[in-house]
This record gives C-alpha cells, sequence and structure tokens, in this order.
C-alpha cells in the first residue's frame, strides 16, 4: 500500500492536545530494544472474520509494539503468514492463551460467540490479573451473556471495555436508544459496574474511568464510520498498554490519536467517504511521530532558554 503524504491543518491544537499525554508522545531511548516495548496478544478471529485480528494487530505494530502475536480462534492457522505483515506471529487462540510472556491481551475482534470463545473470556478474566486486558466487540457480547464473567471482572483489576452503543446496551441490559439518549451516564455505569475503563464510542466517544470520571473526545469524524475501524481503535490502545503506558493515559490518548489519525487522512485530501480501516494505523504512526520530534524539540529549546 502506498500512502499518500499527510499534513495538519491545526498543528496548535493538535500540539497542545497531545501535551496532555506525554508518556505516548515521546521519543524512544537510543538503547531501547524490542523487549522495551511489550508483547501484545491478540485473541479473536473465529473463520471468516480472520481480518478483525490482522486489522487490530496491524494497528498494534504501527503504534510500536515490540512484538505482537495475532491468536486466531480456529482450529488451525488460517494462514501461515500474514503477507503484507510478516513481522505479526501467529497462532491459535488455544495456543496463545498458554503463553506467559504477554505484556497487555486484546480479546474479542472477530472472536465469534459460540461456547469456545465463551471458554476465551471466562480464561483470559480468570488468568490476565497481572496484565491490561481489553474486551471488544464479541466479547462484549459474551461478557453480558455471562454472570460468572461479570463477576470475574469486577475482580480483574486491569480492564478496559470498548462498546459501541448496541455492546453497549447488552452490558447494561437495555436498548440502544436508552444509551444513546444518555452516553455519560451510560459510560459511567458501565465503568462503576465492570470496574473497568469504558470507551463509549460513537461521535465524540466517552471515556469513563473506574471511579467514575468521564472525558469526551474531540477528534474524528465519520470516515471512522467503516468496517474494521474499531478493532484498529483496539490495537492501539492495547499497543500502549503493552509499553506500559499507564492505563488511563493509554485510554485516552488511544481514543484521541485514533480520531485524529481519522482527521488527518480527511485534510490529506483523501477526504471522509471510501476511508478504510487499514488507513488510520498508518496515519497515525505518523501522527505520533511528528508531535513526538515536535515535543523533542520543543523540550531541547526550553532546556537551552532555561540555561
Amino acid at each position: 500500500m502506498i500512502y499518500p503524504p499527510y499534513q495538519i491543518l491545526n498543528p496548535k491544537q493538535i500540539f497542545q492536545m497531545a501535551s496532555r499525554f506525554p508518556d505516548v508522545f515521546r521519543q524512544r531511548h537510543a538503547q531501547s530494544h524490542k523487549g522495551t516495548y511489550g508483547t501484545l496478544a491478540v485473541v479473536g478471529g473465529a473463520a471468516g472474520m480472520s481480518g478483525a485480528v490482522v486489522l487490530a494487530a496491524t494497528a498494534a505494530m504501527y503504534q510500536g509494539c515490540g512484538k505482537v502475536w495475532a491468536g486466531f480462534n480456529q482450529s488451525i492457522l488460517p494462514f501461515a503468514v500474514i503477507p503484507e505483515r510478516p513481522e505479526i506471529m501467529l497462532a491459535t487462540a488455544e495456543n496463545l492463551c498458554r503463553h506467559e510472556d504477554i505484556s497487555a491481551w486484546v480479546i474479542g475482534c472477530g472472536l465469534g460467540l459460540q461456547q469456545d470463545a465463551q471458554n476465551i473470556v471466562t480464561w483470559a478474566l480468570q488468568h490476565t490479573q497481572n496484565q491490561p486486558l481489553l474486551l471488544d466487540a464479541d466479547a462484549l457480547t459474551l461478557l453480558a451473556r455471562s454472570q460468572t464473567d461479570r463477576e470475574l471482572a469486577k475482580q480483574h483489576g486491569q480492564l478496559v471495555l470498548t462498546p459501541h452503543p448496541a455492546e453497549a446496551a447488552r452490558l447494561l441490559h437495555t436498548a440502544s436508544a436508552d444509551i444513546q439518549a444518555n452516553r455519560i451516564q451510560s459510560a459511567k455505569t458501565i465503568s462503576q459496574t465492570f470496574n473497568a475503563f469504558t470507551v463509549l464510542k460513537g461521535h465524540q466517544s466517552l471515556v469513563a474511568t473506574p471511579d467514575g470520571r468521564i472525558y469526551t473526545n474531540s477528534s474524528g469524524n465519520a470516515g471512522l464510520a467503516t468496517a474494521g475501524s474499531g478493532d484498529v481503535l483496539s490495537g492501539m490502545i492495547g499497543s500502549l498498554l503493552a509499553q506500559g503506558i499507564d492505563t488511563q493515559q493509554a485510554v485516552q490518548a488511544g481514543v484521541w490519536l485514533h480520531g485524529a489519525a481519522a482527521d488527518v487522512l480527511r485534510d490529506s485530501q483523501i477526504g471522509e467517504t471510501g476511508m478504510l480501516a487499514g488507513e488510520i494505523a498508518p496515519a497515525a504512526r505518523w501522527l505520533r511521530n511528528r508531535i513526538a520530534d515536535q515535543s523533542y524539540r520543543y523540550g531541547q529549546t526550553a532546556a537551552r532558554l532555561k540555561v
């Protein structure tokens, strides 16, 4: 894929917003290595939905994760290698869940709704309490269905939930219209019910914290209304979590950067109509590096002026 030149039309606003997330928008240490930036496991991809895991895992690589595993909820791998992304390691979901070297988990992208998928969600809630765990897509529907999993979720302690309105409605046993009619309270209730950080997706996505705080995201546009954009968001947030970024900062920055990348695509003569989920991650990488470069130069200038 050939990427066009990107541009930022509102640099002052972009850099001001990014300054809220200093741990995300900083340059890499010269002596770092791939182990410095963590290992993310993305689990999902039932038959016919392999692309969801590929999108999330690819987004994680573009956000600088040291190593990324893609785990497919299938008895055999759908392919031996992802041709355009040989950097991503592949495993069946069953085998990946045996790994002990994972820094963070993303579970749910195309996972399916059968009993084997429910077992994966239950396993994750029971066995990943030492790592951040992000549940998305089918995993949220499965969480909503199982009282056992709902109780396990409350005890996890490092949980992130990323529902769209319909998934949020399932979690709260209500209707999507009720969620949309009171988005702020809905996001807060999900976070407090499950002791989790919640991203309620949609126009001006909301981030709610377990202690009841709420943040409204200002970036993004209607180009994000496309298949797979949620998988990309999960991969981006998961990547930041695997890199050791504080959960609140990783979630807020991931949501903002995801939307800001879509704004860059819109403003770079691509436009909103026909924007592809696979185009978001490269734009987000470009923007994150530009911000980090600008922050470094600003810091160097400030240091010289202080002297």
